[in-house]
């Protein structure tokens, strides 16, 4: 599929057609590495492994998705404040992404050197894009069905899944823009399995060249996610396979960010696509 390559740019940077944004969660319970990279040694050595595997991005992140421990702002200002600043340090040429949908949040890690503020839960401070603004960084804009954070859909339903994600991310974006933010550093994301349930998952990605076609760029955070196990029966450490065929099916469909946490693989897996056909503009 063709579409309209439009700008990205990010940290001062101008992204090409496809970036990989790295997860690295400072979380002791995520659903995927269980705490893995929970200490602080541990995600700036995460960090480092994504950067040399080929991560544009890294995306921290210091709450869990899912319903678990509570997490309050103090608790979370400590998970990801100082991680931001050492990464800067460390790799100043990675673009820094926060995982975060609160404003107070959102206003320590640009302070500390964010490039870039990744809301998953559709906006439910309106505060971060100010923040956003205030800053001149990028702002992830989401659809989550209008769920608080960290709960699940419960019999969730839309008439059309795909115009209720764009009218929202749409708007979103538009008003980030409107409050100041580079309109080439939002981004649109249809948050698959956030307020969704495996059917809408698998519609969006379907269905993903009509985001692409509205003329932001595209973000596609699917690495591992539930729609992917439950559609092949596999468990959480099985689902490899299954997310490369929806970063190829999303990279062919036009999205141009991937959220992943085997950065390796899904740059092997975005190669194949650039060589085997572009998803954007051609060569």
């Amino acid at each position: 599929m063709t579409v309209p390559e439009v700008p990205l740019r990010l940290g001062g940077r101008e992204l090409g057609r496809y970036a990989i944004m790295a997860v690295v969660n400072r979380t002791p319970d995520s659903f995927f590495d269980r705490g893995a990279t929970y200490g602080f040694d541990a995600a700036l050595d995460a960090v480092g492994r994504a950067a040399r595997e080929g991560a544009d991005i890294v995306d921290i992140g210091g709450v869990k998705a899912g319903p678990g421990d509570d997490v309050d702002v103090s608790e979370e200002l400590r998970r990801v404040v100082d991680l931001v600043a050492a990464v800067r340090e460390r790799h100043p040429g990675l673009i820094v992404s926060v995982d975060t949908w609160r404003a107070e949040v959102g206003e320590a890690v640009a302070a500390a050197g964010a490039h870039l503020l990744n809301d998953t839960w559709g906006g439910p401070d309106p505060r971060l894009a100010e923040v956003a603004a205030a800053h001149g960084i990028g702002l992830v804009c989401a659809h989550a069905g209008g769920l608080d954070p960290r709960t699940r859909p419960h019999r969730i339903g839309y008439e059309d899944v795909m115009a209720d994600v764009l009218g929202h991310v749409v708007a979103e974006a538009e008003r980030a823009v409107a409050l100041g933010v580079p309109r080439a550093s939002v981004l649109i994301d249809p948050a698959h399995d956030f307020g969704k349930n495996t059917r809408h998952s698998l519609e969006i990605t379907r269905r993903l060249g009509e985001m692409t076609a509205a003329g932001w760029p595209v973000l596609v955070a699917v690495s591992n996610k539930d729609f992917i196990g439950e559609t092949l029966g596999q468990p959480v450490e099985k689902r490899g396979v299954g997310t490369m065929a929806v970063l190829g099916v999303s990279a062919w469909l036009g999205a141009r960010v991937f959220r992943v946490h085997d950065v390796a693989g899904a740059r092997r897996a975005l190669d194949a696509v650039t060589a085997l056909g572009p998803a954007a503009t051609g060569p």
